[in-house]
């Protein structure tokens, strides 16, 4: 008889993260794409995201202090938790700094990146899915890896341009800022692969 039955809770966990990082990408998109006049209805929502997205790391954590027998090391649990709560601080961060700088119109670039964002949360959910279902995660995280290196690509070209065209310093260096953001996020979407990654490994 097993007295301590290994809690696979912590997958369901792992969902809600990035079904709210999800959520919180589409709601980014969507509010640059329509533009300025959404775009604070679109913050306040993420934020709300956000909070929900501390609820359910702050419930892993509590888990992870009462669980004897996990699923994957402690550590593991931890990283991967820590790393998609990153990449939703991320989202928040760059759609406050969008509304704080009053952006508009947004620029083209910027949608662009937003798009790769969301398309990142899409691959780190069937990543994690794959995770639970210990089906082949290499394939979602090589393809975070290629968003990441195509948003690297938008952005240096976007800030190039900036540098050639944008004559008003101040607003150079907003639009210059919110551009690092956004390819911030996406770092942190290449964290989380990196952290799935070696999971698989440690775990094959």
């Amino acid at each position: 008889m097993n007295f301590l039955p290994r809690d696979d809770k912590f997958y369901a966990f792992f969902l809600k993260q990035v079904e709210i990082i999800s959520q919180a990408a589409h709601v980014l998109l969507e509010g640059m794409r329509v533009g300025n006049s959404r775009l604070a209805a679109a913050a306040t929502e993420i934020s709300v995201l956000e909070n929900r997205g501390d609820e359910v790391i702050h419930s892993i954590f509590t888990r992870l202090n009462q669980t004897f027998i996990t699923p994957l090391d402690p550590e593991d649990i931890h990283n991967i938790s820590s790393a998609l709560d990153n990449v939703l601080d991320g989202i928040e961060d760059a759609a406050h700094r969008l509304v704080s700088y009053e952006i508009d119109p947004i620029p083209r670039d910027m949608v662009e990146l937003a798009t790769i964002v969301n398309t990142c949360a899409l691959a780190a959910k069937r990543a994690i899915e794959a995770l639970e279902a210990k089906g082949p995660i290499l394939e979602h995280c090589i393809e975070i890896n290629r968003l990441e290196n195509e948003a690297d690509l938008v952005s240096r070209a976007a800030v190039a341009d900036l540098f050639r065209k944008q004559k008003d310093p101040i607003t150079l260096i907003k639009l210059k800022e919110v551009y690092e953001f956004l390819e911030n996020t996406i770092d942190r979407f290449e964290d989380v692969a990196d952290v799935l990654q070696n999971v698989a490994v440690k775990n094959s």
